[in-house]
């Protein structure tokens, strides 16, 4: 057997080095050649995607609300008269500025305010204020539901028993919010 030096031709030394740099390209779209993050286009895309969807804030500030149901602790309708209810009921608008207004069902003005919601979802927290900007009290609800189609919160009519409740349901509406 021979001895024999290893050779490469021009154009094999070309078509290496491409590919070579093809590969390159391709680990550093991928976050680097370090293996440390060299995930697939899919999981670049996962990511994309999770870093653009929408917070709770942005799908509670998205649409106008309307209250549309109430059910107790027992999953039973409970109607919107009730007096336990009723002061639940109304439009609410609230804005991505971090305001928020509310109105009673034949449009007279109910409260207005600042609100915020968890970046967990799972809790809306308002300020309500008066005309002056003065603070009139601030409530924190648990959210039970909190999506493009669905807006529900807990409310407890005795602060202090947990084991009784209302969850206060709103749907998206398209009734344009009352001027003053």
């Amino acid at each position: 057997m021979k001895n024999s030096t290893f050779t490469t031709s021009p154009v094999r030394f070309i078509a290496t080095s491409v590919a070579a740099l093809a590969t390159a390209a391709v680990l550093a779209a991928c976050g680097g050649t370090d293996g440390a993050s060299t995930g697939s286009a899919q999981a670049g895309s996962a990511q994309h995607a999770e870093s653009t969807q929408a917070t709770p804030s942005d799908v509670l500030a998205s649409t106008a609300w309307e209250t549309t149901g109430a059910v107790d602790q027992d999953g039973k309708d409970v109607p919107l008269t009730d007096e336990d209810v009723s002061t639940f009921v109304g439009w609410a608008y609230f804005d991505a500025d971090g305001t928020f207004s509310m109105y009673n069902l034949d449009d007279t003005p109910k409260m207005q305010g600042d609100w915020t919601v968890t970046e967990d979802g799972k809790t809306r927290h308002i300020v309500a204020k008066d005309d002056a900007g003065e603070v009139m009290f601030e409530r924190d609800s648990d959210i039970v539901t909190l999506t493009e189609d669905e807006f529900t919160y807990r409310v407890f009519p005795d602060e202090n028993d947990k084991s009784v409740y209302l969850d206060i349901v709103h749907t998206p509406t398209d009734h344009a919010e009352p001027t003053a």
